[in-house]
C-alpha cells in the first residue's frame, strides 16, 4: 500500500492543479476571444503547420495529439465546415488519405501561434525565474518519462 499524502502535500497538489486549470483556461480564452479558435482546433492547426508539407495521415494527427481516431475525424469535420483545414483524397480512388492546412488555416494558426506565445510567457514564464523554470522542466520531464515507461509496460503486457 502507498503512503498516505500528508497535509502539505495535499495542499501541494490542490494548489497545482488549480493553477493548471487557471492557466489552462486563461489562454483558452484568449485563442476564443482572440482568433476565434477553440484549444481543440489550435492543437490540430499547430500538429499540421508543423508537419512537413501541412499535412499529415488522420492516424498520424491522431497520434500526435494523443486523441482516438473519431475524435479526430469529428473536429476534422467541423473545421472543414469552417475552412479551417481541407481532406486530401487519394487521386485515383477518391478515397480519403491525410489532412491538410487550407490557406485560411494556415493564416490562423500563424496569427493565433504568435498570440498565444505572447500569453504563455504572460501566464507563465514571467512568474518564473530560470531556476524555478529549470526545475519545473526537469521535474516535468522524469513525470512524462515514467508515464509513458509504464504506458509502453502495459501496452507490452497485453500484447504478450
Amino acid at each position: 500500500m502507498t503512503k498516505p499524502l500528508e497535509p502539505a502535500e495535499w495542499e501541494l497538489w490542490h494548489i497545482w492543479m488549480q493553477a493548471q486549470r487557471l492557466l489552462a483556461r486563461e489562454l483558452d480564452r484568449h485563442l476564443q476571444q482572440d482568433y476565434g479558435i477553440s484549444k481543440a482546433e489550435f492543437s490540430v492547426l499547430v500538429s499540421l503547420h508543423q508537419a512537413a508539407g501541412g499535412q499529415l495521415r488522420v492516424g498520424e494527427l491522431a497520434e500526435s495529439l494523443a486523441w482516438d481516431k473519431g475524435r479526430v475525424a469529428h473536429q476534422l469535420t467541423r473545421m472543414e465546415g469552417r475552412a479551417l483545414v481541407k481532406r486530401i483524397d487519394n487521386g485515383t480512388t477518391g478515397r480519403r488519405i491525410g489532412v491538410g492546412l487550407t490557406p485560411q488555416g494556415r493564416s490562423a494558426v500563424q496569427k493565433a501561434i504568435q498570440g498565444h506565445e505572447g500569453n504563455v510567457r504572460r501566464y507563465f514564464f514571467d512568474q518564473l525565474t530560470p531556476e524555478q523554470a529549470a526545475v519545473i522542466q526537469v521535474w516535468s520531464r522524469q513525470v512524462v518519462d515514467r508515464i509513458e515507461a509504464s504506458g509502453d509496460e502495459a501496452a507490452a503486457e497485453d500484447a504478450g
